[in-house]
């Protein structure tokens, strides 16, 4: 099926509008321009959600989050969701509206954590942040009024890969564990060699060579070469919800990650969303069709952790 004709209408009035304005020069000046992109397509809260700011102290650094509640749920259960944007750009401010809608879709409170960015933060920091906070908020299920018996993780692209990593981390110590995962077109590896790579290495949404970019900010280009995945096949994943576009370069890694997820025997549903590009969950606003396939990911992952 053919990029839905809304998302394509979004990416000819976002190419008109830089036509003439040169490429950000730097990282500083991409974030800029990811913020300055982002902020066209944010929108007021859903009604009833509440949103709270915390500040996470953990050792050597504080961390924001940005805590939503939804509407009519007395005691929700947590789902901590990281942002994407490569491990470089964005924040919890532009992805506030996908946090929020996630709130109201899955009637989960969503905490969505500002963690470290590389390059100034190259892995495994950005790794560190997301295991630390998702552990940091578990112990304070109960005094945030939150359901103490479950946890949750969520992220998209890279916050995808940030979710999974800490899940696994978590689940193979004592500490906590995480019962489920909603992924959202997830960066799982740095193979940069799939059919969707190639199908889609122009974009639209996110090329091949960005993408190789992100992860040499991210790992460095020596183990970009090396190309290694880091999943540990002995630690027993997490019920998982796996949203990829069909019109993405990380199509056939987030296909390939559910497929793991499988073989490892956790509960999986994988959803390809037709028509859709990558960043389609922060473009909710901009296509019906974005939010109706982030509105029935949301209703699987709810429906599945009614299970758990």
């Amino acid at each position: 099926m053919a990029i839905d004709p809304q998302l394509l209408a979004y990416y000819r009035r976002l190419a008109e509008r830089y036509a003439t304005e040169p490429v950000p020069p730097d990282v500083p000046a991409q974030r800029a321009r990811f913020a300055e992109i982002a902020a066209g397509s944010l929108r007021p809260d859903p009604e009833g959600v509440v949103v709270q700011q915390l500040e996470m102290a953990l050792a050597g650094r504080t961390l924001g989050v940005r805590l939503f509640r939804p509407a009519g749920v007395a005691t929700p259960r947590l789902l901590v969701y990281f942002h994407g944007g490569g491990w470089v750009i964005g924040s919890t401010q532009t992805h506030h509206t996908v946090a929020a809608l996630l709130a109201a879709d899955t009637g989960c409170a969503v905490a969505s954590v500002d963690y470290r960015l590389a390059p100034e933060h190259a892995f495994p920091a950005p790794c560190d942040d997301a295991a630390e906070a998702v552990l940091w908020l578990a112990d304070q299920r109960r005094a945030l009024g939150l359901a103490p018996d479950f946890l949750a993780v969520s992220g998209d692209s890279a916050g995808g890969h940030l979710a999974a990593q800490a899940a696994q981390q978590l689940n193979a110590g004592d500490a906590v564990r995480v019962d489920a995962q909603l992924l959202i077109y997830p960066v799982a590896a740095p193979v940069l060699s799939t059919e969707s790579y190639r199908a889609f290495a122009d974009g639209p949404g996110l090329t091949r060579d960005e993408m190789a970019w992100f992860w040499t900010q991210f790992i460095g280009a020596e183990a970009l070469a090396q190309g290694a995945a880091h999943a540990d096949p002995r630690v027993h994943p997490p019920a998982t919800v796996v949203l990829v576009a069909a019109h993405d370069v990380l199509r056939d890694d987030g296909l390939a990650y559910a497929d793991f997820l499988v073989r490892h025997d956790a509960a999986v549903i994988t959803i390809e969303a037709s028509g859709m590009t990558h960043g389609f969950a922060r473009l909710q606003p901009e296509a019906e069709r974005a939010r109706e396939w982030m509105r029935r990911a949301a209703s699987a992952f709810a429906g599945m952790i009614d299970d758990v």
